[in-house]
């Protein structure tokens, strides 16, 4: 099943606009159907295709929300001619303290600001891209504009889109209780749930 029909069917079993098109509205209402606590009988939605087994690795540590979208966009991005694999997913506290680590104080180059607590990659709900050519993984390419492009339209948050710093292999999915709040907010949110064993996305 292609993509686009996949997520026409999708929108057919939610109820919204059936364009093919997997922007907020249809987000939004696929979130509401998973977390709603009597769902609606209704047909069983239709399954993403797995994709690489590269990506499939990483997309298993998301969130159930955010494992489709990951697939959604290797698939979309593929329909455009550009590869892409998803090469980052989900850090506990301790892996990101120790990337926080390197290139301060432990050998490497510095890739990230954020502390243990502090990135999106601890909580489940991000997950970063690599744009392939072959075999040969590409750290710098247009194509990652493109992907972001693809990645809004499926509903995802883009790095590249951030003002204070821009991270284009970056995605991330916003739960619904974060869509107004500011990025230290969410984050601040997020750290009590872990602490309280509470979900992410209710």
């Amino acid at each position: 099943m292609k993509i686009e029909e996949l997520i026409t069917a999708v929108q057919g079993v939610l109820g919204v606009e059936a364009d093919g098109k997997a922007g907020p509205e249809t987000w939004a209402a696929i979130y509401r159907q998973i977390v709603s606590p009597e769902l609606p009988e209704t047909s069983p939605l239709p399954d993403i295709t797995s994709v690489d087994a590269r990506s499939e690795k990483v997309i298993a540590t998301l969130l159930p929300q955010v494992q489709p979208l990951a697939r959604a966009l290797v698939q979309k991005a593929a329909l455009s001619g550009i590869c892409i694999k998803i090469i980052s997913g989900f850090r506990t506290y301790a892996e990101q303290d120790a990337l926080y680590a390197q290139g301060r104080t432990t050998p490497g180059s510095i890739v990230t600001k954020a502390k243990g607590g502090y990135s999106n990659h601890n909580f489940g709900i991000a997950f970063d891209v690599g744009v392939f050519e072959g075999n040969k993984y590409l750290d710098d390419s247009p194509k990652y504009k493109a992907a972001g492009v693809l990645g809004t339209d499926l509903g995802l948050e883009w790095g590249g889109n951030w003002k204070t710093i821009s991270d284009q292999p970056h995605f991330q999915l916003r739960p619904g209780w974060a869509s107004i709040m500011k990025e230290s907010e969410m984050m601040a949110e997020l750290r009590n749930r872990v602490a309280g064993e509470l979900p992410i996305f209710a």
